[in-house]
């Protein structure tokens, strides 16, 4: 069971959908929530859509690879933040309405018969043994109680479940308080995200979709929350900045947000698992917290359905933990270290941050360093799932693919289909070998145990290469390099055999000599099913 149907614990019940195990996911609202909330989203979190089956929906409404830009207090631009690249097939900037990716993934709830969504229920309380027993609410005031395997708590920061189990939120909440507004048909013409450095009103305006403006400023300790919510007040702030004239539409009501810097002590106990905001909160300016969530959601959601298949033992949902909460506490302190930065406490660092910025423009590393989002914090797992590490190199210009999210360039099929990697390789493991069958450097044994995984064999040839050379055996997917993206990536890594895990990360990677080891090691991890 799911509680909470916002971004994460939708999330969550398509791919469960996805994998084909029986889902309930509850949410205790009687729709969804019209307030602001996330307006970005990632490359990363696109790829877990896509995997999901809702990706080019939920994309087409979002304004693609959009530049973020820094301005002083005096509106005079610092530096454009616009990575190009699309190493995981998808742009790496987008801003969206949350209301809007809300619609897609629950609309998408209703391509299967086995997922359950019921709103206007919560959860109120549950027991372990074997299984779990929990007891429902509805709006009416009835309750029920149910059995299930697991629970998933994606149900906010005010956590029902994490309250429940009894786990702790540790860490701080800023003494700073946020203003924040959505307006409908805002005819400013600012095509980007703007964030605006200032010791005195640090603020936010975000280009969205379909003619919506966010704006996001820092109250003074003397402006009260109703206050701060008046139309007349909200407008002042408005107009001050951006010459604006015109009556507010304001798209739901305006908010005060207190930023926090909160992750769970545990993201399990037991039968109950913590996810998205449930188990990690941070400050909104790196655009994270919700992206953070939505790879918690890829990351679970394999991992249960494996267990409930009888494909894995109960100890891979212990990775979970292993494999999440180092990255996302990691996420949060940047975000709290950017909140500083467009903060400043006095004129002088307000000067200082300007003169820093600007100062990079000439230092073309530097400069890199920030315009391509290289300072984001990438997943990168040294334990869990992943085997072949030990005794690799390990560069910092170049670090090792193994426990990374794997490329996604296009590829194309023996008969010219083109599409994107992932939709070649299906919704289980993928074994890939790099112009050869990665079934023959697998003994029978290893062999036995990845097609009781109900792995995907697959065989990528460097792109038109002669016809006679591309026949492929049963139960093996031949695809051609289309793009080049894994001749390059070979000629880095000089690896053959890839072990691709359902949330697209390298479990493993190697020579075909060493397979059968690698094989074995992740074998011990996922365990043997019943």
């Amino acid at each position: 069971m799911v509680v909470g149907a916002g971004p994460c614990g939708a999330l969550i019940a398509n791919l469960l959908g996805v994998y084909g195990v029986p889902t309930l996911i509850i949410d205790k609202n009687k729709g969804i929530i019209p307030y602001p909330r996330a307006v970005g989203v990632d490359d990363e979190s696109l790829r877990a859509l896509q995997a999901a089956g809702l990706a080019d929906r939920a994309h087409s409404d979002m304004i693609q690879n959009q530049l973020l830009r820094y301005f002083d207090s005096t509106g005079r631009p610092l530096i454009d933040v616009a990575p190009s690249d699309r190493p995981f097939g998808w742009p790496r900037r987008n801003s969206f309405i949350q209301p809007m990716l809300e619609e897609v993934l629950r609309e998408g709830f209703n391509r299967f018969p086995h997922v359950e969504f019921r709103n206007e229920t919560e959860l109120v309380a549950y027991s372990e043994d074997d299984r779990v027993t929990a007891t429902l609410r509805s709006s009416d005031g009835r309750e029920e109680t149910i059995t299930v395997d697991y629970i998933v708590g994606a149900d906010g920061g005010s956590s029902t479940v994490r309250q429940l189990a009894g786990i702790e939120l540790v860490g701080s909440t800023l003494a700073a308080r946020w203003l924040v507004i959505d307006i409908k048909n805002s005819g400013i013409h600012a095509p980007y995200a703007g964030n605006y450095i200032s010791s005195k009103r640090p603020y936010v305006s975000i280009d969205l979709s379909y003619g919506y403006r966010r704006f996001e400023f820092r109250l003074n300790a003397d402006e009260t929350v109703e206050q701060a919510t008046q139309p007349e007040f909200v407008s002042r702030l408005i107009s001050e900045r951006f010459r604006w004239n015109n009556q507010l539409d304001i798209s739901g009501a305006p908010r005060v947000y207190s930023h926090h810097s909160r992750v769970a002590e545990k993201f399990r106990a037991g039968r109950i698992f913590l996810a998205g905001d449930a188990a990690h909160l941070q400050p909104p300016w790196f655009g994270q917290g919700m992206n953070s969530g939505i790879r918690d959601a890829a990351n679970i959601a394999w991992k249960l359905a494996a267990v409930t298949r009888g494909e894995a033992t109960d100890s891979l949902l212990d990775t979970y933990e292993v494999e999440r909460r180092g990255h996302a506490t990691e996420m949060v302190k940047l975000a709290t270290t950017l909140g500083r930065i467009y903060s400043p406490k006095s004129t002088m660092g307000e000067k200082a941050r300007s003169v820093f910025f600007r100062t990079l423009r000439h230092f073309p590393q530097a400069r890199d360093y920030v315009t391509k989002m290289k300072f984001k914090p990438m997943p990168r797992y040294l334990e869990g799932v992943v085997a072949g590490l030990n005794g690799t190199v390990q560069n910092r210009k170049r670090p090792n693919p193994i426990g990374r999210m794997l490329i996604q360039p296009d590829v194309e099929l023996t008969d010219g289909t083109r599409m994107k990697l992932d939709e070649a390789l299906g919704d289980r493991f993928a074994l890939v070998g790099l112009r050869m069958d990665p079934r023959s450097a697998l003994d029978k044994n290893e062999l036995a145990f990845w097609e009781g995984l109900g792995a995907r064999f697959v065989q990528i040839n460097r792109s038109r290469i002669a016809k006679p050379d591309i026949a492929a055996a049963d139960g093996l997917l031949v695809l051609d390099d289309v793009e080049g993206g894994f001749r390059d990536w070979e000629a880095a890594w000089k690896y053959r055999v890839l072990f691709v895990r359902p949330d697209r990360y390298l479990a493993g990677a190697t020579l075909p000599e060493n397979t059968n080891a690698i094989s074995h090691m992740l074998q011990m991890t996922i365990g043997v099913g019943h």
